[in-house]
């Protein structure tokens, strides 16, 4: 049996067999088995014939879960080396199209709109929006109490207006302390508590810094009128002539409020310089000093977290040092006569040289805070040039040098008449004269002007807020306005409501914030507020207005979504079609958009226009998207018929191939700022159109 068993196998090996052991048993197993029964035959090994090119075959195939030395077999084939490679190659492309790709996203991109260019700016004057402790005087806690409004606008920008600790001889302008908030509007706490809830709300704060003057109930007018120290010339002081008890001034300059601008001071004796009230000493910024305790205020509160500053009365900071006489208006008025501010040219005490260097020089230091991204610092001025344009735009600054973001805009405001051809000149002066690539602002009230109802009518108000909301640029709204608030009747208002002083006739425009039709208006719980409310409060108030579909609320509302979800609305061209006594038409386009937005504002009397036949390639009907009727919403009207009421405004929307701003006979009549194309296919915005 041995014999056999050895011969088996050396004649499979001799036949190229191949040795199949698959079903061999284990040697413990028999081992047991061979113990238990030595009868049983001993397991025979069998052979099969197998072709050996088939064998070679089989094992050279990869499997899964081969090791390390059998993969390597493979790896350096011909054909699995080439599809790596390959396989390499495209991956190291794909990467480099992906940046390649991103970067040029990036470089073809435009520049995003910064916050204060990407929402309506909410004015607020804070004694007049809500009384917090029943004082009857509005305060920081009211202004944090009613954040839910801003919101509720569709609003992400609050400015207000000063609140530094101050006498209020002029409403709060004249600041006692720089660096303290007038136990009137709160606590430092309090304004801290503001901050931070309006940055939790996701919105933006802008604040109110008069640079040109103090209260002369300052520390450093006190220390100047002693001489103490570097203070003494902190203010621009000069000896008076004395004649029979009377004090004779320096020169014939005439202050803002009218007489004098100088101030005879018992202490020091010598006269002071103020351009407003006595009680408001100029500061002299000729002095590095004066400079830097401004630059030292700025940095105290963009500290506090404030993202912005409107500088008022800037113009006012330099006076010329020879003190010549300043022209008058009527070469022969006797000088005696000359006491109101209109009689004079103001050649030495308003924009001269060096001006603009000190406000550049806040820029600069508005810049040291602004370098974390998101947290940009607005610069505002607010000066208000009227007649010269040129002298308002020097403070948008240069290609080069930054000054202020923009200065404001009160072109709406000064209108001295209401049309459709007044509206078109004032919007067109701010548009020609604007420097390139900088970005427009627009306001239709203010704390020192009239409201919309008083000054031009309740008829207009809801056509004055859809141009404010339609036009590029930012729009600025002071409170009261989103619900169409009047003066109160100037017979209610006399100087104890601010002790003394001038700034009585500013007043009316200021009475406090309608917020419901419940006694005061919800603007306060005490018994009575610092200022009479309107006595329409019942039916001009957040609370009913809010309720009304048809309301100047809903409609400034309606507006503000608008301008917020439309592109062409908030950085697309603007092209002027029509002006006439009654009506003015522009449309929004935005290139690469075929959706064109057509405002049809009537400023005047009934009106009826064919519009098709002013602009060509016009469809012959348009769908109105707003409407100061809000029951014509959604409308198809004819373009060759356009009717609108006295007071009446139209956003009508329609689709073109060819948008105003190409067409060679309106290419003057367009403007654009933060110009950007629309790209259907990557549905996004690039810059080189």
């Amino acid at each position: 049996v041995e014999v056999e068993a050895k011969r088996l196998p050396m004649e499979l090996s001799e036949k190229r067999g191949v040795e199949n052991n698959g079903f061999v048993q284990n040697e413990d197993f028999e081992d047991k088995e061979a113990d238990t029964s030595s009868q049983e035959e001993m397991p025979k090994t069998c052979s099969v014939d197998v072709d050996p090119m088939a064998v070679e075959e089989r094992v050279l195939k990869p499997y899964a879960g081969m090791p390390k030395e059998v993969l390597l077999q493979f790896s350096s084939q011909a054909c699995y080396r080439v599809t790596r490679e390959i396989l390499f190659w495209l991956i190291i492309a794909g990467s480099i199209a992906l940046v390649c790709a991103t970067i040029a996203i990036i470089a073809l991109s435009p520049k995003c709109l910064d916050w204060w260019q990407a929402s309506p700016i909410y004015q607020i004057y804070p004694r007049s929006f809500k009384d917090s402790n029943m004082d009857g005087n509005g305060d920081l806690k009211g202004i944090q109490e009613k954040l839910d409004h801003i919101t509720y606008l569709n609003i992400k920008t609050i400015w207000i207006t000063s609140f530094f600790k101050s006498p209020l001889k002029d409403l709060g302008y004249g600041a006692e302390d720089f660096y303290d908030i007038d136990p009137i509007f709160g606590s430092m706490g309090d304004f801290e508590n503001l901050i931070a809830a309006i940055h939790e709300k996701g919105l933006k704060v802008i604040m109110d810094l008069i640079p040109n003057h103090t209260s002369d109930k300052h520390l450093w007018f006190q220390l100047s009128r002693n001489r103490t120290g570097k203070y003494t010339d902190y203010y621009i002081w000069q000896d008076c002539m004395q004649a029979a008890g009377s004090v004779i001034p320096p020169n014939n300059w005439v202050s803002v409020f009218g007489n004098s601008s100088w101030q005879f001071d018992d202490v020091r004796k010598q006269c002071y310089f103020h351009q407003f009230g006595k009680e408001q000493p100029d500061l002299n910024f000729r002095n590095l000093a004066v400079q830097q305790e401004i630059h030292d205020i700025i940095k105290f509160w963009l500290g506090k977290g404030v993202d912005g500053f409107s500088f008022g009365t800037v113009k006012f900071l330099l006076e010329a040092t020879h003190l010549r006489d300043e022209p008058p208006v009527n070469k022969s008025q006797n000088g005696v006569t000359i006491t109101a501010y209109s009689q004079l040219y103001h050649d030495y005490t308003t924009t001269q040289v060096g001006l603009h260097d000190i406000i550049r020089s806040f820029r600069q230091t508005m810049n040291e805070f602004s370098t974390e991204p998101g947290k940009y610092r607005f610069m505002g001025s607010d000066d208000d040039e009227k007649e010269d344009i040129e002298a308002t735009m020097m403070y948008y600054g240069t290609t080069f040098i930054q000054e202020a973001d923009f200065p404001f805009n009160f072109n709406l405001i000064n209108m001295k008449s209401l049309s459709g051809n007044s509206i078109f000149e004032a919007v067109d002066l701010w548009m020609k004269n604007m420097p390139a690539g900088k970005w427009p602002n627009w306001a239709v009230g203010s704390p020192n002007a009239a409201r919309i109802s008083t000054r031009i009518g309740k008829e207009y108000v809801n056509v004055m807020n859809m141009l404010l909301l339609t036009l590029p640029g930012t729009p600025v709204t002071y409170y009261g306005e989103e619900i169409g608030m009047e003066n109160i009747a100037s017979e209610n208002v006399s100087e104890e409501h601010v002790n003394s002083g001038p700034v009585v006739a500013t007043l009316p425009e200021k009475s406090p914030m309608q917020w419901d039709g419940k006694v005061n208006a919800g603007f306060t719980e005490g018994n009575s507020s610092w200022l009479p409310v309107n006595s329409d409060y019942q039916s001009v108030n957040v609370e009913i207005q809010s309720t009304w579909s048809n309301s100047t609320l809903s409609l400034y509302r309606a507006l503000t979504l608008l301008r917020n979800q439309e592109l062409p609305m908030n950085r697309g061209w603007m092209c002027h079609i029509w002006n006439d006594s009654n009506v003015f038409v522009y449309v929004r386009e935005l290139d690469g958009l075929d959706r064109v937005f057509m405002m049809v504002l009537n400023f005047g009397q009934e009106s009826t226009i064919d519009l098709k036949a002013i602009v060509p390639n016009l469809p012959s009907q348009a769908v109105i998207r707003l409407s100061t009727h809000f029951s014509n919403a959604g409308e198809v009207v004819n373009t060759e018929l356009i009717k609108t009421e006295m007071g009446e405004g139209l956003v009508l929307e329609y689709k073109t191939a060819k948008p105003v701003h190409t067409m060679e006979a309106f290419r003057e009549k367009c403007f654009v700022a933060e110009k950007a194309c629309y790209s259907k296919a990557f549905n996004l915005l690039y810059a080189n159109c």
